[in-house]
């Protein structure tokens, strides 16, 4: 396992991170355990998580993997050994049950939820404290095209800077993150942090796999300039690229199978972009997914790979992605793909 600089921190991250989101839901508690014993014997040092999770967020679950993962800790008494990453939610997506729904990333949220995070899993402090996706109207969530609503009303991003401000100050946070953000939005709060001496963001965790590489176009010079890296999830794209679904195929615990609400990757244009990935590695003799994990690790604007699995099978192919190196012949074919199906689920 290499490990990689955190934004402009002191913290090195392993390059994968385990991924939290399916505790709750579609593990127990002991399956979320085993992943952890797994995954830190492999050497992976970071972990998210969010209050939201798991997902899809219902009321009977709500913040359940924040709870495992804090069970762990009083468990074995290694918190220590973990950089710790949660998220903050937002207004909308359904999410009426936490906080009444009223979302926002003012003072009065930032400090209930970050007090609640903080309760559940059981630590005084969180490493990495991202803003789960942004407050105003924009694109994310698969969403390409900008749409300005002049009458948008959001948090000032000042107020919430100068909120996070003092929670990194008073020893709850260490250091911020952004999620599903803008380059707008990325560069914004960088220019408000730098001019105003608040906690600069030191990541940006927004979905890239080899079905949306948007994260490219405009991202990537800023992670790589501002030194703000790519926190990169899905990087599976839902396990769409592991080939499980090929053929229509539906696997009793696959969450395509069981949620019907994550139709973004089972649109023609994905399925038929996702058989050539799939058939270009069974072709190199390699595994889909490993090889799809690998193409994002490697990839210059990569900090870590939030890596997710139901059972401790799919958690050791996925670590196994480490240790495969592809060949130029294989990105040139990879390439290739991209260029006549580009980012057919963004």
């Amino acid at each position: 396992m290499d490990y990689r600089k955190l934004g402009r921190t002191d913290l090195n991250v392993s390059e994968l991170c385990l991924g939290t989101m399916t505790w709750g839901e579609q593990n127990d508690q002991a399956e979320a355990f085993a992943q952890i014993n797994q995954a830190k014997a492999a050497g992976i040092n970071f972990i998210d998580t969010a209050e939201m999770y798991p997902v899809p967020p219902r009321p009977e679950t709500y913040a359940v993997t924040e709870r495992y993962i804090g069970n762990w800790f009083r468990q074995h008494g290694d918190r220590a050994d973990w950089i710790l990453a949660s998220k903050i939610a937002g207004p909308g997506n359904g999410i009426s049950h936490i906080r009444d729904g009223q979302l926002k990333h003012n003072r009065q949220h930032i400090v209930a939820a970050l007090d609640a995070s903080l309760k559940r899993l059981q630590t005084d402090w969180i490493d990495l404290y991202q803003l789960h996706w942004p407050e105003r109207s924009t694109n994310f969530f698969g969403k390409l095209g900008y749409q300005h609503l002049p009458q948008d009303l959001f948090t000032p991003l000042e107020e919430t800077l100068e909120v996070l401000d003092e929670q990194v100050k008073a020893g709850k946070i260490r250091h911020i993150g952004l999620s599903n953000e803008t380059p707008w939005g990325t560069l914004k709060f960088l220019h408000l942090a730098e001019s105003r001496g608040w906690p600069r963001a030191v990541s940006i965790q927004n979905p890239y796999n080899l079905l949306n590489r948007s994260f490219e176009v405009g991202l990537a010079e800023v992670a790589i300039r501002e030194q703000c890296g790519l926190l990169a999830y899905s990087p599976l794209a839902f396990g769409m690229l592991s080939g499980k679904y090929e053929h229509g195929a539906r696997p009793a615990n696959g969450r395509l199978t069981l949620f019907s609400r994550f139709a973004r990757y089972s649109n023609p244009q994905t399925v038929a972009a996702c058989t050539r990935y799939v058939n270009l590695a069974r072709e190199h003799g390699l595994d889909p997914a490993q090889m799809a994990l690998a193409f994002v690790t490697r990839q210059p604007f990569v900090t870590s790979n939030i890596i997710g699995a139901t059972s401790l099978e799919q958690l050791e192919s996925n670590l196994g992605s480490i240790n495969l190196k592809l060949s130029e012949e294989l990105l040139a074919s990879i390439e290739a793909i991209h260029q006549d199906q580009p980012n057919p689920a963004p």
